[in-house]
This record gives C-alpha cells, structure tokens and sequence, in this order.
C-alpha cells in the first residue's frame, strides 16, 4: 500500500508542497512565493492562477527530490489561507478576477452598514462570527455586483465561488469536484454553525446565491482524485481539508476540550478545541468549526487572533532600525532584566480579539532617561505574550473551564525568551513541538485518516512528540502586577 501523503499548504505570501511518511514525520518540503496585488490602499488581492502556479512549481520542485515514486503517494492534504475568495467559471475553469483577499478591507463600509442595521447580533448567533470584511461573505458579494463576467457566469448557471481550497481541489481534480470542508466554510460568514450547511437567511442578507457555493463536507474522508496534474498520476484521493488555524490546531494533536495551540507568526493565531459545544464568546471571540472526521460530529473552537506579533519585530528591525535581523530581538531583550516600566502596545494596524478596534493606534509609555533599546526590545516581546493572555483569558470564562498547557508553533516560537515569558505571564506551561510545520503536519494526518494510513485521533497522538516545555517561573502577584501595568496601556490606547 503507498505509505506517503502529500500535502499542499498554500499560504498568503506562497505555496508549500511537503510529503509526510507513514511515521508522521516531514520529509521534505518545497515552498515558492507569488505575487501579491495591492490595486487601492487597504485593497489586497492574488491572482488565482498565480497561485495554481506555486503549487505546480512547488510540487515538481519536490518530485525531483526523488524522495518516493508518486505512486506511493497515498493521499493528498490541503490546508489553506482562509476567507480568500474567487470566482471562476465552471465551463472553462478560468477565474473570473482576482481573489480577494482575507486582509482586504473593499467591504468595510457595508459590514458596518449592515452593523447599524442591526443584524451582526444575527450573524454571530448563526455564523459565530462577527461582521467585519474579514470573512468571505461580503467579498463574494462584491465581486457578484462589480465583475460582468461574474455576473453573465451566473446568468448562464456556469459561477462557481469558493475559498482557496475549493478552488485547487477543482484543479486538481479537472474540475470534476467543487466541494469544501466545514472549518473553510465556517470562516465564510455563511454556514450554519448548528447544521453545518449553507444558512439561507445569511446567504440573503449577503446576497450570496447558495447555488454557487461549493459542498461541505466533513474535514477527513475522500473529496475526489487527481486528473490531469502534472507530475501525479490520475486517481489519487484527495482525503482532508482544513483552513490552516485549523489544521496547525489537528497537528497539535490538540484533541481534548480545552486544549489549546497559538501560532506565533506576523500575527497570533489562538484556537482552543471546544469538544462538542458550540460555545458563543461572550467576549467577541470567534466560533468556528475545528474539523470533522466522516460519519463522526464536529468538533468546535474558539478563536482569537493579534493583528500584530512577529510583524512588531519587523517594525523594530525596518522602521525603528533597532536590531539587523528578527532573531536579534531575543539577545536585545535578555540584555536587561525587565521591560524597565516601557509598554508597548503594537496596534500598528489596530487591535484584534477581544477588542476588533480597527481604529486603535501603537503607543509607546513609559520612557525615561535611563529608557535603551533593550527596554523596548523587552517590552515588544511582553506585548506579544501579554495580547495572548488577554485572548486565553476570554477563551477560559467563555468555556468555563481552565485551558490545558498551551501548545505553540510558528516562526517566532523559536524564541525562548519569548516562550518562557508567555509561559510567565499567562501562569501555565507551554509546549513546543518537535515539528513545528503544525499547517502541513494537520493537513496529512486528516488526509491519512481519509484513507486509512492512521485510523483515528488516538493514532495521531502517538505521533506528537514535544520537543521543549516551559514552566512558570514567575508568581502570582508579580503576574497580576505585570498584567495590570499592561491593562491601563491598553486603555490608554483605546481612549485616544
């Protein structure tokens, strides 16, 4: 039997194609960036072929490694950038204009239309999610009222709409399958979180004909198989999909309620597994799906997510020219004791969960003669840990029960002095993993299940290894006392 599983991660800046073997382990992996399109300010898009591109490129660029035949190749995963949305035609498979993209922000004036209007209250209680241009409902509206050739496509019943993993499981399948999974469409602003299917009242609201949508179905099981991708052999399932929060959550093995992972990379990315319970935020955090085996319930999450985390380190390193490379900030930081009384709040593109204040700005406090570089370096990596804190606060009063150790991966996850402070702050042990490609990792173990390869969570599990925990180190009075210093910058920042 093939004993290898492929996986696609495509991401916002490029696309990853890494084969995973039967012990769960990474082989190797081969990511090629794409262009990203900037046509207005605060407008954000990708050429869908563009895309498609990566993927070809990124998976040649594998073949020839050599490193199995691709016959032994027993199933494909797809992870992905989510919210991205596209159109394209079902005749000829052609997009129909760029995707638009999750950090596009074209549709804030009608979310906050429809927000004065009454209907976000409306729109939580059935999506789980807030209103905000984030998601791909208003998008998809958008591009039905401003592309003609959209709109002569539905006219013909020839409009196909998806987010990015629809549309690649249509390439890779020669358009024989336009189907999604249920964490992609919990992120559209359009599914039902209670029946997990396309919710009429929502699709109305956003002008969004169902019938162009793609199928959900369950995350792991059997989505189609290969046609005529160069370099595979036709008939190759394509066995589990995810939207990368998602994903990174599965490949953390993060299998019990309450377990949680935060992936650290230009933003932060929280989710805590939920178990069965579709729990509402009362704190303005996301519910969404986090996957669904076949035949079996879907399991649910809470989300948070800080506009800014690693991308505060690049500010430092390019605006303030404080350090020459990111991984300096860790040396820069322990070369003093504490943050010296400096706050930084990085709401350089304003403030995420739990606060979704788009119009905060970054602010700077407590500067004093004796104030250097290492203060303001110690205090960028506070910040990113303490927005955490107040994320994984919300998330334990909303499911009402204390949160297990927190799992974390991304690039900034290599810093330890980031990673004990995040343990000290937020007064529970963090585990780091061994394999930190926690996207790829998620997307093959839910493909190999889809197939048989692993049989269920408890073979997965088997898998995860740690590779470093951090215990706390720091008491519960210094903690409140540091958590409070915090609390009245950020209130300071909100108030301007």
């Amino acid at each position: 039997m093939p004993d290898f599983v492929l996986a696609i991660d495509q991401g916002t800046t490029g696309s990853t194609v890494a084969l995973v073997d039967a012990q769960g382990q990474l082989c190797a992996s081969v990511n090629v960036e794409f262009p990203q399109v900037f046509p207005k300010p605060g407008w954000v898009e990708h050429q869908p072929d563009a895309i498609w591109s990566s993927v070809e490129k990124a998976l040649a660029r594998l073949l020839r490694k050599k490193l199995c035949k691709p016959s032994d190749i027993a199933a494909i995963g797809i992870t992905n950038q989510r919210e991205t949305s596209v159109l394209w035609d079902r005749r000829s498979g052609e997009p129909l204009h760029n995707a638009i993209v999750w950090q596009c922000r074209r549709t804030a004036d009608f979310c906050d239309d429809l927000r004065s209007a009454g209907h976000e209250k409306a729109v939580q209680r059935r999506s789980g999610l807030v209103l905000d241009p984030y998601f791909s409902a208003s998008k998809f509206r958008w591009l039905l009222r401003e592309v003609p050739a959209a709109k002569r496509a539905l006219k013909a019943g020839a409009l196909a709409a998806g987010t990015i993993d629809s549309f690649l499981l249509w390439r890779l399948t020669g358009g024989e399958e336009h189907a999604t999974d249920v964490s992609n469409a919990a992120r559209t602003s359009l599914m039902n979180l209670k029946t997990l299917g396309w919710d009429e009242e929502l699709a109305r609201l956003f002008e969004v004909p169902i019938s162009i949508l793609p199928q959900i179905r369950p995350s792991s099981g059997v989505f189609g198989h290969t046609r005529g991708v160069r370099g595979l052999p036709d008939g190759i399932p394509i066995a589990g999909i995810a939207g990368d929060q998602q994903a990174a959550l599965f490949g953390q093995a993060c299998f019990s309620t309450g377990d949680t992972k935060c992936t650290f990379g230009t933003g932060s990315f929280i989710v805590m597994n939920t178990g069965s319970e579709k729990v509402l935020s009362k704190s303005r955090l996301l519910t969404t799906v986090a996957w669904q085996l076949e035949s079996q319930k879907p399991v649910y999450a809470l989300e948070g997510g800080a506009f800014i985390c690693g991308a505060a380190v690049q500010w430092l390193r390019d605006g303030l020219k404080l350090i020459k490379r990111a991984s300096d900030i860790e040396a820069l930081a322990a070369s003093v004791p504490d943050h010296g009384g400096v706050e930084f709040v990085p709401a350089l593109t304003g403030l995420g969960a739990p606060h979704w204040a788009a119009e905060a700005r970054g602010l700077i406090t407590g500067l004093t003669r004796g104030t250097d570089k290492g203060h303001i370096a110690r205090a960028t990596l506070d910040a990113m840990a303490l927005q955490n804190v107040d994320i994984l606060r919300c998330m334990e009063a909303d499911l009402g029960k204390r949160m297990r150790p927190l799992r974390v991966d991304g690039g900034a996850a290599a810093n330890n002095l980031l990673m004990q402070t995040q343990a000290n702050f937020l007064g529970r042990k963090i585990v780091r993993p061994r394999i930190t490609e926690t996207t790829v990792a998620g997307a093959s173990y839910l493909a190999g299940i889809g197939v048989g390869l692993w049989r269920n969570t408890t073979d997965i599990k088997r898998l995860w290894q740690p590779e470093r925990e951090f215990a706390v180190e720091l008491s519960a009075a210094r903690r409140r006392q540091r958590q409070d210093s915090w609390q009245a910058a950020i209130a300071q920042t909100l108030a301007r």
